[in-house]
């Protein structure tokens, strides 16, 4: 059976998405494939231009969540 390799596949296949199956099927298709090759470079390139964000939460943020998550696991019984 013959897997077309698409953008979305290789977006999947650079933020590590794919099963084992999926990963060997998109490195042959890079490995035999020079456009698909240029289009995963671009992208990429384009992964490394985002900016690195890391997200916390506040304190009390936290605090809701936990007090919710126990509200809920206790009605749950």
């Amino acid at each position: 059976m013959d897997r077309t390799c698409t953008p979305n596949s290789l977006v999947k296949f650079m933020y590590h998405e794919t099963s084992a199956a999926e990963s060997q099927m998109v490195r042959e298709a890079i490995e035999d494939d020079l456009l698909l090759r240029e289009e995963f470079s671009r992208l990429q390139w384009a992964y490394r231009q985002l900016p690195r964000v890391r997200f916390n939460a506040s304190p009390k943020a936290l605090q809701a969540v936990l007090q919710y998550s126990r509200l809920a696991l206790e009605n749950q019984f």
